[in-house]
């Protein structure tokens, strides 16, 4: 069953959006060569205590950390560890969430440590961001999921691949409904497949957390012996990008978006529904 939130109880999930949106920020700040990704869990920590905010990643499902910290062939659940050291030219994908009275915010960003990338590099986290926000701007009372996924993989697959070739769109993981638990009913696919049908129809106060993962090869993945780490099945590197969203009755608001999404859902000629908190 998917969850349906009220105006009060998305206004409360934007309070925890924000506080991911802060560890976001702090995080990024810290992704600097030769910092560890402990360092950066140890960052994380701290804007959570700040806030007065719960980690919604620490002990889920065993998860020994407050973020993941997916480093370059990593797509996904990454563990925090003294011993990966950031290095210059590397990538890291940063996903993170924060409880607020039982509600949940959750979030991904692509940073690049350092300077030096490879234009392909660069293009690739453009994609898989401008991709998520493609997926965003499908929220819209009468569309279905099915049309968010699509709209996903319509912007990927029109994106020409430096090098040629096509990018992956990693198919074992995708986005997720979010509310009082942090994943919770629709699964939401990156890519279209005709056997699961249209999905549920979207209206206000359906929430999502749209989060594409995208590699410069392999959709194809496998999982390390930690029992969490997800690799590319071919070594390429990947890219994830993620925010929370509600539907309102005045249209989206990006939760886990300092602005609520506002600046990048007018380049799709969408109005962002009002911020409950200003």
């Amino acid at each position: 069953m998917v969850q349906i939130k009220t105006p009060e109880q998305i206004a409360k999930m934007r309070e925890a959006g924000l506080v991911v949106a802060a560890i976001h920020a702090a995080t990024r700040e810290a992704a600097v060569p030769g910092a560890t990704t402990k360092d950066l869990d140890q960052v994380a920590r701290k804007v959570l205590a700040e806030h007065n905010a719960k980690p919604n990643f620490l002990g889920y499902g065993g998860f020994p950390a407050t973020i993941c910290t997916s480093v370059n062939e990593v797509v996904v659940h990454g563990i925090p560890s003294d011993d990966v050291v950031l290095k210059d030219g590397d990538i890291i994908s940063i996903d993170c969430g924060a409880i607020i009275d039982g509600w949940h915010g959750d979030a991904a960003y692509t940073a690049f440590v350092g300077s030096g990338h490879a234009p392909e590099l660069i293009e690739l986290s453009r994609v898989t961001e401008e991709s998520m926000w493609a997926g965003i701007a499908a929220m819209k009372q009468g569309n279905r999921l099915v049309d968010v996924s699509r709209a996903i993989e319509t912007y990927i697959r029109r994106q020409p691949k430096p090098g040629g070739g096509k990018y992956g769109i990693i198919e074992d993981y995708g986005g997720h409904g979010i509310g009082t638990e942090m994943h919770m009913d629709p699964h939401l696919l990156n890519y279209v497949e005709k056997r699961r049908g249209k999905g549920p129809k979207l209206v206000p106060g359906f929430c999502l957390a749209i989060e594409p993962m995208v590699s410069l090869g392999t959709p194809k993945t496998e999982v390390l012996s930690d029992d969490w780490t997800v690799i590319t099945l071919d070594g390429t590197w990947s890219s994830h990008w993620e925010h929370s969203v509600a539907l309102t009755e005045e249209g989206p608001l990006v939760l886990t978006a300092p602005d609520g999404g506002r600046a990048k859902l007018a380049e799709h000629g969408i109005t962002a529904a009002p911020d409950p908190l200003a």
